[in-house]
């Protein structure tokens, strides 16, 4: 059972704003994670964060399409079972970790 994905606004436009492509891959690995979005350690598909570029993002994960160069960050609301999408980004330099910080 996926549990319930959804996206702040400004992820929903990073999401518009992807190559037709990208934005295919995109859907499908966070398809894919919504199976289980929980952190590795917890036997789930989420990479922790933590402390990137100098910005505390304990409690948010990534998604990682080699590829195209694309992260996916998130949270997860566990009493809901719903993954919420925060940045939908190019991996610049760690500028993709940038991003949640103000959109937090």
């Amino acid at each position: 059972m996926s549990w319930i994905i959804e996206y702040i606004e400004k992820a929903k436009d990073d999401l518009r704003g992807l190559e037709g492509s990208q934005r295919k891959q995109v859907l499908k690995a966070i398809q894919k994670v919504s199976q289980n979005p929980l952190p590795d350690y917890e036997g789930g598909y989420g990479k922790p964060l933590g402390n990137k570029s100098g910005n505390n993002l304990s409690g948010y994960y990534k998604i990682k399409l080699l590829k195209p160069g694309i992260r996916v960050v998130y949270t997860i609301i566990r009493n809901k079972e719903k993954m919420r999408i925060i940045v939908i980004s190019i991996r610049n330099e760690g500028e993709v970790y940038e991003i949640p910080a103000d959109r937090i």
